[in-house]
């Protein structure tokens, strides 16, 4: 299994949205075919289609628990896996 499966896994069971980083989460976007649109200062802004993802990182390098979950809901809505 490759990093970015264990990480689109690790995802989308919800298990540990707290002790994922900012930085698998970008790349996870990314290898899944979403554009990086702009990037502010601490906002990156993904599309895919008509799908739009804000993310900023949390504090010490891990992403938002509330922004995983985003990516999960979004990643279940637009059925897309890696």
């Amino acid at each position: 299994m490759s990093k970015a499966e264990k990480i689109f896994e690790k995802v989308m069971t919800g298990r540990s949205d707290a002790n994922i980083s900012f930085e698998d989460v970008c790349n996870l976007l990314l290898r899944l075919g979403f554009a990086l649109r702009r990037q502010g200062t601490s906002h990156h802004i993904y599309s895919l289609g008509d799908s739009y993802l804000n993310l900023q990182p949390g504090s010490g390098g891990k992403a938002k628990k509330y922004q995983v979950r985003q990516v999960r809901e979004e990643l279940k809505r637009i059925n897309l896996r890696p």
